[in-house]
Protein backbone atom coordinates (compact mmCIF):
# COMPACT_ATOMS: atom_id res chain seq x y z
CA UNK A 1 0.00 0.00 0.00
CA UNK A 2 1.91 3.15 -0.90
CA UNK A 3 2.39 5.59 1.84
CA UNK A 4 0.03 8.61 0.97
CA UNK A 5 -2.79 6.79 0.76
CA UNK A 6 -1.73 4.83 4.30
CA UNK A 7 -1.46 7.98 6.03
CA UNK A 8 -5.05 8.81 4.72
CA UNK A 9 -6.35 6.21 5.89
CA UNK A 10 -4.60 6.59 9.20
CA UNK A 11 -5.89 10.12 9.44
CA UNK A 12 -9.39 9.22 8.53
CA UNK A 13 -9.47 6.44 11.48
CA UNK A 14 -8.58 9.22 13.54
CA UNK A 15 -10.68 11.85 13.60
CA UNK A 16 -13.57 9.23 13.07
CA UNK A 17 -12.66 7.75 16.34
CA UNK A 18 -12.45 11.35 18.05
CA UNK A 19 -16.07 12.52 16.16
CA UNK A 20 -17.63 9.38 17.91
CA UNK A 21 -15.70 9.47 21.29
CA UNK A 22 -16.96 13.65 21.43
CA UNK A 23 -19.95 14.59 19.32
CA UNK A 24 -22.55 12.40 20.37
CA UNK A 25 -22.13 13.39 24.27
CA UNK A 26 -21.53 16.97 23.37
CA UNK A 27 -24.91 17.11 20.86
CA UNK A 28 -27.04 15.75 24.02
CA UNK A 29 -25.49 18.37 25.89
CA UNK A 30 -26.18 21.12 24.23
CA UNK A 31 -30.13 19.53 23.85
CA UNK A 32 -30.81 19.64 27.16
CA UNK A 33 -29.38 23.36 27.52
CA UNK A 34 -31.58 24.31 24.64
CA UNK A 35 -34.37 22.16 26.64
CA UNK A 36 -33.67 24.31 29.92
CA UNK A 37 -33.49 27.57 28.08
CA UNK A 38 -36.79 27.11 26.03
CA UNK A 39 -39.23 25.06 28.47
CA UNK A 40 -40.41 28.86 29.84
CA UNK A 41 -42.21 29.19 27.29
CA UNK A 42 -44.47 26.26 27.72
CA UNK A 43 -44.30 26.31 31.20
CA UNK A 44 -46.38 29.96 30.43
CA UNK A 45 -49.23 28.37 29.34
CA UNK A 46 -50.23 27.56 33.16
CA UNK A 47 -47.37 29.94 34.89
CA UNK A 48 -48.77 33.26 33.62
CA UNK A 49 -52.29 32.56 34.87
CA UNK A 50 -51.36 31.31 38.02
CA UNK A 51 -48.34 33.93 39.32
CA UNK A 52 -51.34 36.70 37.08
CA UNK A 53 -47.96 37.53 35.02
CA UNK A 54 -49.08 39.79 32.45
CA UNK A 55 -47.32 40.07 28.55
CA UNK A 56 -44.82 42.67 29.43
CA UNK A 57 -43.48 40.97 32.71
CA UNK A 58 -43.60 37.49 30.69
CA UNK A 59 -40.90 39.52 27.85
CA UNK A 60 -38.73 40.48 30.55
CA UNK A 61 -38.65 36.73 32.09
CA UNK A 62 -37.81 35.15 28.41
CA UNK A 63 -35.16 38.06 27.60
CA UNK A 64 -33.35 38.44 30.97
CA UNK A 65 -31.83 35.26 30.73
CA UNK A 66 -29.43 36.73 27.86
CA UNK A 67 -28.49 39.88 30.28
CA UNK A 68 -26.55 37.08 32.74
CA UNK A 69 -25.40 35.11 29.75
CA UNK A 70 -23.60 37.55 27.94
CA UNK A 71 -22.38 39.52 31.58
CA UNK A 72 -20.22 36.18 32.45
CA UNK A 73 -19.53 34.65 28.79
CA UNK A 74 -15.94 35.99 28.55
CA UNK A 75 -15.40 35.32 31.95
CA UNK A 76 -16.68 31.51 31.42
CA UNK A 77 -14.37 31.14 29.16
CA UNK A 78 -10.94 31.94 30.65
CA UNK A 79 -12.08 29.53 33.52
CA UNK A 80 -12.79 27.05 31.43
CA UNK A 81 -9.22 27.21 29.40
CA UNK A 82 -7.60 27.77 33.00
CA UNK A 83 -9.19 24.79 34.66
CA UNK A 84 -9.52 22.55 31.87
CA UNK A 85 -13.00 21.87 29.67
CA UNK A 86 -14.06 18.99 31.49
CA UNK A 87 -14.12 20.05 34.47
CA UNK A 88 -15.33 23.65 33.17
CA UNK A 89 -18.49 22.43 31.06
CA UNK A 90 -19.15 19.74 34.12
CA UNK A 91 -19.41 22.56 36.57
CA UNK A 92 -21.75 25.01 33.75
CA UNK A 93 -24.08 22.27 33.48
CA UNK A 94 -24.52 21.26 37.10
CA UNK A 95 -24.65 24.59 38.44
CA UNK A 96 -27.49 25.34 35.36
CA UNK A 97 -29.22 22.50 36.60
CA UNK A 98 -30.05 23.23 40.08
CA UNK A 99 -30.99 26.75 38.79
CA UNK A 100 -33.38 25.55 36.63
CA UNK A 101 -34.37 22.84 39.25
CA UNK A 102 -35.39 25.50 41.58
CA UNK A 103 -36.57 27.80 39.16
CA UNK A 104 -39.45 25.68 40.12
CA UNK A 105 -40.16 26.97 43.02
CA UNK A 106 -40.55 30.38 42.58
CA UNK A 107 -43.10 32.18 43.69
CA UNK A 108 -43.52 35.94 42.53
CA UNK A 109 -42.13 37.15 39.48
CA UNK A 110 -39.19 39.17 40.86
CA UNK A 111 -37.81 35.56 42.33
CA UNK A 112 -38.45 34.25 38.47
CA UNK A 113 -36.51 36.92 37.19
CA UNK A 114 -33.95 36.55 39.50
CA UNK A 115 -34.24 32.61 38.59
CA UNK A 116 -33.44 33.40 34.82
CA UNK A 117 -31.28 35.77 35.26
CA UNK A 118 -28.99 33.44 37.55
CA UNK A 119 -29.88 30.48 34.95
CA UNK A 120 -28.24 32.74 32.06
CA UNK A 121 -24.99 33.47 34.35
CA UNK A 122 -24.91 29.84 34.87
CA UNK A 123 -24.93 28.90 31.31
CA UNK A 124 -22.78 31.67 30.13
CA UNK A 125 -19.92 30.24 28.22
CA UNK A 126 -21.39 26.82 27.66
CA UNK A 127 -21.93 27.08 23.81
CA UNK A 128 -18.37 29.30 23.37
CA UNK A 129 -16.66 26.83 25.75
CA UNK A 130 -18.03 23.59 23.16
CA UNK A 131 -16.36 25.44 20.12
CA UNK A 132 -13.46 26.10 22.26
CA UNK A 133 -13.14 22.88 22.98
CA UNK A 134 -13.75 21.78 19.69
CA UNK A 135 -10.30 23.40 18.72
CA UNK A 136 -8.56 21.42 21.19
CA UNK A 137 -9.29 18.35 19.31
CA UNK A 138 -10.30 19.25 15.83
CA UNK A 139 -8.13 21.04 12.62
CA UNK A 140 -9.90 23.76 11.00
CA UNK A 141 -11.69 21.53 8.49
CA UNK A 142 -13.47 19.72 10.86
CA UNK A 143 -14.46 22.28 13.16
CA UNK A 144 -16.99 23.33 10.80
CA UNK A 145 -18.84 19.93 10.52
CA UNK A 146 -18.67 19.72 14.91
CA UNK A 147 -20.37 23.34 14.81
CA UNK A 148 -22.79 23.05 12.41
CA UNK A 149 -23.26 19.33 14.21
CA UNK A 150 -24.15 21.62 17.36
CA UNK A 151 -26.24 23.83 15.79
CA UNK A 152 -28.46 20.89 14.99
CA UNK A 153 -29.32 20.36 18.93
CA UNK A 154 -31.48 23.48 18.69
CA UNK A 155 -34.20 22.16 16.53
CA UNK A 156 -34.03 18.93 17.98
CA UNK A 157 -34.30 20.00 21.63
CA UNK A 158 -37.56 21.61 19.96
CA UNK A 159 -38.90 18.42 18.39
CA UNK A 160 -37.88 16.09 21.73
CA UNK A 161 -38.63 18.99 24.55
CA UNK A 162 -42.11 19.90 23.26
CA UNK A 163 -43.89 16.76 23.95
CA UNK A 164 -42.16 15.62 27.21
CA UNK A 165 -43.54 19.36 28.23
CA UNK A 166 -46.85 18.84 26.96
CA UNK A 167 -47.21 15.37 29.13
CA UNK A 168 -45.66 17.24 32.27
CA UNK A 169 -48.12 20.09 31.89
CA UNK A 170 -50.92 17.47 31.82
CA UNK A 171 -49.89 14.85 33.87
CA UNK A 172 -47.66 15.87 36.34
CA UNK A 173 -49.69 17.42 39.79
CA UNK A 174 -47.68 15.33 42.50
CA UNK A 175 -47.50 16.81 45.96
CA UNK A 176 -50.16 19.48 45.07
CA UNK A 177 -47.38 21.20 43.08
CA UNK A 178 -48.80 22.35 39.26
CA UNK A 179 -47.75 20.81 36.18
CA UNK A 180 -45.67 23.91 34.80
CA UNK A 181 -43.93 23.63 38.21
CA UNK A 182 -42.93 19.89 37.70
CA UNK A 183 -41.84 20.69 34.13
CA UNK A 184 -39.17 23.32 35.09
CA UNK A 185 -38.14 21.08 37.82
CA UNK A 186 -37.93 17.74 36.12
CA UNK A 187 -36.22 19.44 33.06
CA UNK A 188 -33.48 21.04 34.91
CA UNK A 189 -32.50 17.38 36.71
CA UNK A 190 -30.68 16.13 33.51
CA UNK A 191 -28.37 19.07 33.24
CA UNK A 192 -26.96 18.13 36.98
CA UNK A 193 -26.83 14.11 35.31
CA UNK A 194 -25.07 15.12 32.42
CA UNK A 195 -22.43 16.84 34.38
CA UNK A 196 -21.38 14.30 36.68
CA UNK A 197 -20.88 12.26 33.44
CA UNK A 198 -19.17 14.97 31.63
CA UNK A 199 -16.35 14.09 34.54
CA UNK A 200 -15.92 10.90 33.78
CA UNK A 201 -16.71 10.75 29.82
CA UNK A 202 -15.67 13.75 28.02
CA UNK A 203 -11.92 13.62 27.71
CA UNK A 204 -9.78 17.45 28.32
CA UNK A 205 -7.23 17.11 25.45
CA UNK A 206 -5.88 14.41 23.18
CA UNK A 207 -2.98 13.97 25.61
CA UNK A 208 -5.12 12.41 28.25
CA UNK A 209 -7.94 10.07 25.41
CA UNK A 210 -7.64 6.48 26.32
CA UNK A 211 -9.69 5.72 23.48
CA UNK A 212 -6.56 6.54 20.72
CA UNK A 213 -3.17 5.00 20.35
CA UNK A 214 -0.42 6.39 20.84
CA UNK A 215 0.51 6.92 17.34
CA UNK A 216 -3.02 8.40 17.01
CA UNK A 217 -2.65 11.00 20.23
CA UNK A 218 0.87 12.24 18.57
CA UNK A 219 -0.07 12.92 14.96
CA UNK A 220 -3.76 14.60 16.29
CA UNK A 221 -1.67 16.43 18.74
CA UNK A 222 1.21 17.33 15.96
CA UNK A 223 -1.30 18.63 13.58
CA UNK A 224 -3.06 20.94 16.03
CA UNK A 225 0.50 22.12 16.69
CA UNK A 226 1.21 22.94 13.21
CA UNK A 227 -2.29 24.95 13.00
CA UNK A 228 -1.65 26.99 15.73
CA UNK A 229 2.04 28.28 15.01
CA UNK A 230 0.57 29.03 11.42
CA UNK A 231 -1.81 31.43 13.19
CA UNK A 232 -0.58 35.09 14.20
CA UNK A 233 1.10 34.70 17.28
CA UNK A 234 -1.09 36.10 20.12
CA UNK A 235 -0.26 38.47 22.80
CA UNK A 236 -2.00 38.61 26.75
CA UNK A 237 -4.67 40.75 26.90
CA UNK A 238 -6.33 42.51 29.65
CA UNK A 239 -9.43 41.35 31.07
CA UNK A 240 -10.64 44.96 31.46
CA UNK A 241 -9.28 45.87 27.70
CA UNK A 242 -11.58 42.45 26.73
CA UNK A 243 -14.72 44.26 28.14
CA UNK A 244 -13.53 47.23 26.46
CA UNK A 245 -13.48 46.01 22.82
CA UNK A 246 -16.24 47.01 20.92
CA UNK A 247 -16.62 43.36 18.74
CA UNK A 248 -16.80 41.72 22.08
CA UNK A 249 -19.53 43.41 22.70
CA UNK A 250 -20.94 43.80 19.41
CA UNK A 251 -20.41 39.36 19.06
CA UNK A 252 -22.12 39.43 22.06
Amino acid sequence: MPESLALTQFEIRTIRKIRLRILPLVFVLYVVAFIDRINIGFAALAMNRELAINSQQYGLLAGIFFCGYVIFEVPSNLALHKFGARIWIARILVSWGIVATLTGFAQTVTQLCFARFLLGAAEAGFFPGIVLYFTYWFRQREQALAVALLFAGAPVASIVGAPISGILLDHAHWLNLPGWRWLLILEGLPAIVCGALTLFLLPGHPAEAAFLTADERKWIESELNREKLEKAPASDVALWRVFANRRVWHLA
